[in-house]
């Protein structure tokens, strides 16, 4: 039996989203989530909580702030209401292009200039 309602899941998956995008990779001015660092939300209910895991990926393997990117995805993910435990499953299968931008990521970097 669940405690919590598919809407209830479905509120904590975009309060995180919203919350991922408020973290930048620090070369690229585009939030991690537009960027497509974020492969996968995952939500597990163990009773009586919720357990979030993200699958995320770094534009490049040898990034230097990889620490520092993982350690504010949980953070962020963490901070959400009903969520009890936050775990980031770092990828680089497959690997991150410049193609899976979002379009607003897209649009934000032809507006100001920025070539990646």
């Amino acid at each position: 039996m669940s405690n919590f309602t598919k809407e209830q899941i479905e509120d904590v998956e975009k309060k995180i989203i919203f919350n991922l995008k408020q973290v930048y990779d620090p070369e690229i001015p585009v939030n991690i989530y537009d960027l497509g660092l974020i492969y996968k939300i995952e939500i597990e209910e163990k009773e009586p909580y919720l357990h979030a895991t993200v699958t995320m990926t770094l534009t490049s393997p040898a990034c230097p702030v990889a620490d520092s990117l993982i350690d504010q995805v949980k953070y962020v993910t963490q901070a959400v209401d009903l969520v009890d435990e936050a775990y980031v499953h770092l990828v680089f299968d497959p690997p991150w292009d410049k193609e899976i931008i979002s379009e607003e990521g897209k649009d934000y970097l032809m507006m100001n200039g920025t070539i990646i």
